[in-house]
C-alpha cells in the first residue's frame, strides 16, 4: 500500500484515483526514435528513462495533495523489472499490452489504453487515468485536478489535450470502451475524436488545460526553453549533460 492509500480505521479505504504512466522500458533503437536525429539512439533511450523517472516523481508529488495511486502501465509482458527500475518502488505495475479480448472497434494503441484502465479499476480504485510518458514537465496541478474531478460524484471523463492534437491524459470512472473505439491513433485528430465519443455516449467531459508532448526535435526545443511546468530534475540534468558534452543546441539549430 502506498502513502496515497491510507486505511480508514475499522472501515473501507477512502476512494482513490489511479494514474498510470503508459510505459515501455527504454531501449536504444526503440525509444524516442523520432528524436533520432538530433539525438543518438543511446541518448534517446536515456531521455526516455529520464521522462519515466520524472513523471513518476510528479505523480508522487500530486499524491501528497490528492488521493492518487501511481502505476506504470507497461508493455510488453515480461518487461516488468526493466520498467520498475525507472519508476521506483512506490509505483505499482499493471500490464497494458492490449492482448485481452476487446470490443469491436478498439484497435491499436487503444487496446493498450483500455487494458490499462480496466486493470487499474479492477484493483479497486474509484477512477483511473492513463498518462503520457512524453510530458515530463506537466504541471503537477493538472494531475491533482484530474483526480479531484474524477472523485467527485457522478460519472464523467477528464481529458488533457496535447498541443499536437492528441492527449496527455484521459481519466475515467468506468471503462467506457467507446472512448477508445475507432480512433486514428498517432494523428492530430485523437483528442477531437475522443471528445466526439464522449458526446455520443452522453458522458460529461471535463477538460484540463492543454500541455505538450516531447516526441520530435521541435518539441524537444520547446522543452529546453520551457520553464513554467514541473521541475523534471532528472530530465533537466540529462539535457544539461547533453549540451555540455554533445552540443545539443547546435544539433537542434535549423540547418
Amino acid at each position: 500500500m502506498s502513502a496515497a492509500e491510507p486505511r480508514a480505521a475499522g472501515g473501507p479505504r477512502p476512494p482513490t484515483c489511479a494514474i498510470g504512466i503508459m510505459a515501455k522500458a527504454p531501449q536504444a533503437g526503440r525509444s524516442k526514435t523520432r528524436l533520432c536525429p538530433p539525438l543518438t539512439p543511446d541518448e534517446a533511450a536515456a531521455l526516455s528513462a529520464a521522462f519515466l523517472r520524472d513523471t513518476a516523481a510528479n505523480i508522487a508529488d500530486a499524491a501528497r495533495s490528492a488521493p492518487i495511486t501511481a502505476y506504470a502501465a507497461y508493455a510488453p509482458h515480461g518487461s516488468e523489472a526493466r520498467v520498475a527500475a525507472h519508476v521506483g518502488a512506490r509505483t505499482g505495475l499493471v500490464l497494458a499490452d492490449g492482448t485481452p479480448p476487446m470490443p469491436a472497434g478498439v484497435q491499436g494503441f487503444g487496446r493498450c489504453l483500455l487494458h490499462a484502465i480496466r486493470g487499474m479499476l479492477a484493483r479497486g480504485h474509484a477512477a483511473a487515468c492513463v498518462l503520457s510518458s512524453d510530458s515530463p514537465t506537466l504541471p503537477t496541478r493538472r494531475l491533482i485536478e484530474a483526480a479531484e474531478q474524477l472523485l467527485a460524484p457522478g460519472d464523467r471523463a477528464v481529458l488533457g489535450a496535447s498541443d499536437d492534437g492528441g492527449y496527455y491524459l484521459l481519466g475515467l470512472k468506468a471503462a467506457h470502451a467507446e472512448m477508445f473505439a475507432d480512433i486514428a491513433w498517432s494523428t492530430d485528430s485523437v483528442a477531437a475524436a475522443t471528445r466526439a465519443r464522449a458526446r455520443a455516449i452522453g458522458l460529461p467531459l471535463v477538460e484540463l488545460d492543454p500541455w505538450y508532448d516531447v516526441d520530435d526535435a521541435p518539441s524537444l526545443s520547446v522543452l529546453i526553453a520551457e520553464t513554467g511546468g514541473y521541475a523534471a530534475p532528472v530530465t533537466r540534468a540529462l539535457l544539461g549533460r547533453l549540451e555540455r558534452t554533445g552540443r545539443l543546441a547546435d544539433r537542434l539549430a535549423p540547418a
